[in-house]
């Protein structure tokens, strides 16, 4: 599955290389919903791949897609 450029995953799992908690922004999570660090980002974010929980939290806002995946993955 090809990104949805959701920024979900830059927002829902904890990213300890970051010092990001469970369910607050990526610092580096852009406006566009892009990584600003990409070319050096950590490699738990080089190894995310998109994944059928992409596609059931899909909606048109970030707040909506994250309160989506706090339901899904209770």
């Amino acid at each position: 599955m090809d990104c949805l450029r959701c920024g979900t995953c830059c927002v829902a799992p904890d990213i300890a290389a970051l010092d990001k908690p469970v369910g607050l922004r990526c610092p580096h999570l852009t406006e566009e919903l892009r990584c600003a660090i990409y070319e050096s980002r950590p490699a738990i974010c080089r190894a995310h791949r998109p994944d059928e929980i992409c596609r059931a939290i899909a909606a048109p806002t970030l707040e909506e897609r994250r309160a989506r995946y706090w339901r899904c993955s209770s």
